[in-house]
């Protein structure tokens, strides 16, 4: 760690440490130091976006920041804050700009890896029932992508899968080897325990995103008979224990109006969820089921219920594709993420399955430099209308033009598929939201700036 990391360290515990005497009253005094001291405007904007937000004490956004305070352990709190934010951001993002300009590649702020293929449930439409226990990244291969990714700036990892969380011990382990990261996972939620609650207690840089279909009905649908009480008890004992936690959200055909309903929005924050991604469901594989896509007319519903909840709920959402106005476009191939499997390829994205690049024959950073990556961030954005973020299901036959260019391969090991198949499955969808896309792009006054490494904007 060189001098100015080590200030930078200094400086924001001092920072914390006067906010967690009294946050309510010295918040406001930060975010009015950072506007005093903010000579080049770099977070003006988005701090004065915050002032705003919280300006009233009985707002959903001071509600949400409150509730950090009185619901989350107070040594968990106070690792995340130094390991996303300070870590994460202050001294990862410089790092990777570096070595995103010396080499001419995307460096991701967050790297998504999958432990194990295996995974205890069979959900409806869900690529990862097809491979069973079949492919597994080593504790070894995981340290070292996280080796690499450091060396880089990235200090944030996300598991997926399969069931990640079949992987708990390596997963604690990675936790305590690396304890200036923080590490989220994508769960079903169904094996947390009080066992496993102690230990994520114990090492507090680590966060579970559990998988909610909606309610009983509509998540026992998918994910089968029995897993909503797994779900609300792993909810339970999260919150006995004051650990931080969120959920995530694919939402359907079948589903939508139940995810977007204020009720359910409503009962996932008494439940104890600090955030909410969603996502749309997706083709992929042998076993996708396109009768779950959603219908424009749905995703226009998503749309406006998550932005208008964000004024009124005390949680904070992201929505994987309908929030590409925040982040300028597709997040992909390393702009902001990638996607690592249990086999060790490196794809754009986990809802991209095909590669040109492996962890067990490449650098991540020769990954980074690799065709298929290159490909993509020379055609980000994809589209000048960021709520038509993606080459796949926004921007028909982007990603097979990419992929037929690059000579990449499907990672699909059990039923291999061709890109321009996959893209035919979303041709109809794409189609169909792209009028309706564009007119809610005309009602937008916030348009970001796209150009060059991801740069972050007002979500409120």
């Amino acid at each position: 760690m060189n001098l100015s990391e080590k200030a930078i360290k200094l400086g924001m515990k001092a920072v914390y440490s006067y906010l967690d005497r009294d946050p309510t009253a010295n918040i406001p005094k930060i975010l009015d130091w950072l506007l005093e001291h903010d000579i080049g405007k770099g977070v003006t904007k988005q701090v004065v976006a915050v002032k705003e937000a919280i300006a009233d004490p009985n707002s959903n956004w001071s509600k949400l920041i409150k509730s950090l305070w009185t619901d989350i352990d107070a040594g968990q709190r106070k690792v995340l804050f130094e390991n996303f934010v300070v870590n994460g951001s202050m001294i990862g993002t410089p790092i990777q700009t570096k070595v995103s300009e010396q080499y001419d590649c995307n460096v991701p702020w967050a790297i998504l890896m999958d432990p194990t293929s295996a995974c205890n449930l069979k959900c409806t439409g869900c690529w990862a029932a097809q491979y069973g226990n079949k492919m597994n990244l080593s504790f070894d291969e995981l340290d070292n992508i996280i080796n690499q990714g450091k060396a880089h700036g990235t200090y944030v990892y996300l598991y997926s899968g399969g069931e990640p969380l079949i992987r708990k011990d390596d997963i604690i382990k990675l936790c305590e080897k690396h304890n200036d990261c923080a590490f989220l996972a994508f769960t079903n939620g169904t094996l947390i325990d009080e066992e496993f609650a102690k230990e994520m207690l114990r090492v507090k840089n680590f966060v579970p995103c559990i998988s909610v279909e909606g309610f009983e009905d509509a998540t026992d649908f998918r994910r089968g008979k029995g897993t909503y009480q797994k779900i609300i008890r792993a909810m339970d004992i999260l919150r006995e224990h004051k650990l931080a936690f969120g959920i995530s959200c694919c939402y359907t055909s079948k589903n939508v109006d139940v995810i977007g309903s204020e009720e359910y929005f409503d009962e996932m924050i008494k439940r104890g969820a600090k955030f909410a991604w969603f996502f749309t469901y997706m083709p992929i594989g042998a076993d996708a089921v396109p009768e779950l896509m959603v219908t424009p007319e749905q995703r226009k519903f998503m749309y406006h219920q998550i932005r208008k909840f964000r004024k009124e709920k005390p949680i904070f959402t992201l929505d994987f594709w309908n929030d590409g106005q925040f982040v300028g476009g597709c997040i992909a191939a390393g702009r902001a993420y990638i996607h690592i499997n249990a086999n060790g390829d490196i794809e754009p994205c986990a809802f991209v399955h095909y590669s040109d690049s492996n962890i067990r024959e490449k650098t991540l950073l020769e990954a980074y430099q690799s065709p298929l990556f290159k490909a993509y961030r020379a055609r980000q954005p994809f589209n000048d209308n960021m709520l038509r973020p993606c080459p796949v299901l926004d921007n028909y036959g982007r990603l097979a033009e990419m992929v037929e260019e690059t000579g990449a391969k499907s990672t699909d090991l059990k039923c291999p598929e061709n890109a321009r198949d996959y893209c035919d499955k979303c041709k109809t969808a794409a189609e169909k939201w792209a009028p309706v896309a564009d007119e809610l792009w005309k009602e937008i006054d916030y348009k970001p700036i796209t150009s060059g490494k991801l740069k972050p904007h007002k979500v409120m």
